[in-house]
């Protein structure tokens, strides 16, 4: 289902949506949390506030499909780990920026993301790199899974209320 055929994206998400998603195995794996919302709304104050005010160990970037291409939505990435060394950096501005990046299109391309509202969104995706992590392809593969699942169920409102109480008493989180 495509933003617009969850009615006017302009007027309906003024707020925000948000997904996630896990992903993948091992130290590569993939947990991305995502908020989709409008320019002009809380998602850009957010937006601005975090690309404006880096910490040490956690440097926001914007993803990009290559150096001086950015996807549409324009897309912000946030470290939930603290980047420790170049080679996890390396990883960070790298397969993951990438796979977001590329997800993000895709997700357009697919009609997940209507193209006619892609220029007025903003995105702010939330990655966990392990520190241990080295394969840079599972690291592009699961985050690009990853992030494309997040934002269908962001913009399909997955988990329904509905689900998450008929589940909530089976629910086996994998790291509890």
């Amino acid at each position: 289902m495509c933003i617009s055929a969850m009615g006017d994206l302009m007027v309906h998400i003024v707020k925000s949506i948000i997904g996630e998603a896990l992903v993948g195995e091992g130290n590569e794996i993939a947990h991305i949390d995502l908020v989709i919302g409008t320019k002009g709304g809380a998602v850009e104050t957010a937006f601005m506030n975090s690309l404006a005010m880096p910490r040490e160990g956690h440097t926001p970037l914007l993803a990009v499909l290559e150096p001086n291409l950015q996807p549409k939505p324009s897309t912000l990435i946030i470290n939930k780990v603290t980047i420790r060394n170049a080679d996890q950096a390396v990883l960070m501005f790298g397969p993951a920026q990438a796979a977001i990046a590329k997800a993000v299109m895709d997700s357009v391309e697919d009609g997940v993301i209507d193209k006619n509202d892609a220029e007025d969104l903003l995105l702010i995706v939330s990655v966990f790199i392990h520190w241990d992590a080295k394969d840079k392809q599972k690291i592009y593969d699961y985050n690009y899974e990853a992030t494309k699942l997040a934002i269908k169920r962001a913009i399909e409102r997955e988990p329904s209320v509905q689900e998450a109480l008929a589940r909530k008493d089976s629910a086996k989180h994998p790291f509890a």
